[in-house]
């Protein structure tokens, strides 16, 4: 694994600021990690017809990709959750299995959201199969309607199912999703909620899923950073964080072959010298890894420091982007008007950098549409709101999805 840690320092008015972009990579040829993974599918009366048969084209995707040493399993849920495939190899006899419960999938009613991710966690924590990391895959495209609904149970079943070394990565489909809940079961172990419109855009949001997880080298990436000459120091992406001692540290989740995490902390400087000293540690293959990260000081006119100043940009971005839907869900359209200008400003901020990798495109066509929906006063507001804070969790924990989509086809 190859860590890489970057110093910028930074005088804002009479203040002095610090701040260190901790980067870690592996090379695209080394070795992917097993799967094993639960596959959580909602079948609630919402998902009747093209999202359902979308859902179960991309699920069948999921199992033309897996081999015989990666492991699954099929929990479809509405207003109860069934464990419909045990965690499975992935053998002939396996996928035979997986197929043919695929093929017998219909839509019911309600959505036990709750219930699926706590039985869909304890059928993957019950089997052991040596150096592979337990895993949910949550579709759905509702908001709980039976058992446990409120943003706080699903925070403290988050919490819970990621201490027992289970990872949920999940997928909002269409405009019913809360997306605070997706945030609240995936953040606790590292990673983001996708989001997809409609089931047009299902397979490719999957198959991006699928590019990470089948790419999956190491697992448990962790942070630790003990600072020097701060008098405070925070981590600007959204991973879960602990203070130990005096040391911050962040837990980034997996990671997968030719992709980047990063975690960028920021601080301010007291009158003297400062640094850090930065352990990253990984499980890969179930091995755990530790390595020291010496801190490199570069001038921000440099490339190395010009990404630190991007990566910040981002986030400030995405950030004020989020805070103006909410501004205009609110009809507080001053708010949203100046939160956009201050995402416009990052935006064309980013953009003069010229750094690789953060062009700023991505961003462009969702500031375009808040733009028009500002000055048009309306707006499907749920829906948008949803976009912004999905395209915010991604930004937020830096995941990278390094394959492109033509290599992932049924």
């Amino acid at each position: 694994m190859n860590w890489t840690a970057v110093g910028l320092e930074r005088t804002v008015g009479a203040s002095r600021e610090g701040h260190i972009l901790v980067s870690v990579d592996e090379a695209a040829d080394v070795a992917r990690v097993p799967l094993m993974l639960n596959l959580l599918l909602d079948r609630s009366g919402s998902m009747k017809g093209a999202p359902l048969a979308a859902a179960v084209e991309a699920a069948l995707q999921l199992v033309d990709l897996a081999g015989p040493d990666d492991f699954l399993g099929l929990l479809t849920f509405d207003g109860v959750a069934e464990q419909r495939v045990a965690m499975c190899a992935m053998d002939d006899a396996g996928k035979k299995t997986f197929i043919e419960a695929l093929a017998e999938v219909e839509s019911g009613q309600g959505t036990a959201l709750h219930q699926a991710l706590e039985l869909g966690a304890r059928a993957v924590q019950r089997l052991l199969v040596p150096g592979r990391r337990p895993r949910l895959l949550l579709l759905t495209d509702g908001e709980p309607s039976v058992g446990p609904d409120s943003e706080a149970a699903f925070e403290a079943l988050g919490a819970k199912v990621a201490q027992g070394g289970t990872s949920v990565h999940a997928l909002g489909l269409a405009r019913h999703y809360v997306p605070e809940i997706l945030t609240a079961v995936t953040l606790p172990s590292g990673n983001a909620f996708e989001h997809v419109d409609g089931p047009e855009g299902l397979a490719e949001a999957l198959g991006a899923l699928f590019a990470h997880l089948f790419g999956d080298v190491a697992s448990g990436v962790e942070v630790r950073l003990c600072p020097t000459g701060f008098s405070s120091i925070g981590c600007r992406h959204a991973y879960s964080t602990r203070v130990e001692s005096d040391a911050l540290v962040v837990m980034v989740g997996e990671l997968s072959r030719a992709a980047s995490r990063r975690v960028l902390f920021s601080g301010s400087l007291g009158t003297g010298a400062w640094n850090a000293a930065i352990t990253g540690s990984a499980v890969a293959r179930g091995d755990q890894r530790h390595q020291s990260v010496p801190v490199e000081r570069v001038d921000g006119a440099s490339a190395e420091g010009r990404l630190v100043l991007g990566v910040g940009l981002e986030l400030d971005l995405v950030g004020a982007e989020t805070g103006a839907w909410l501004a205009l869900a609110r009809r507080d359209l001053p708010r949203a008007e100046s939160l956009l200008d201050d995402s416009e400003r990052a935006l064309r901020d980013l953009t003069g950098l010229g750094v690789e990798g953060l062009s700023g495109q991505r961003h462009r066509a969702r500031l375009v549409d808040l733009r028009t929906a500002i000055e048009r006063g309306d707006g499907d507001f749920p829906l948008l709101i949803r976009r912004a804070k999905s395209a915010q969790a991604g930004t937020h924990v830096s995941q990278v999805i390094p394959f492109p989509m033509g290599r992932l086809k049924h």
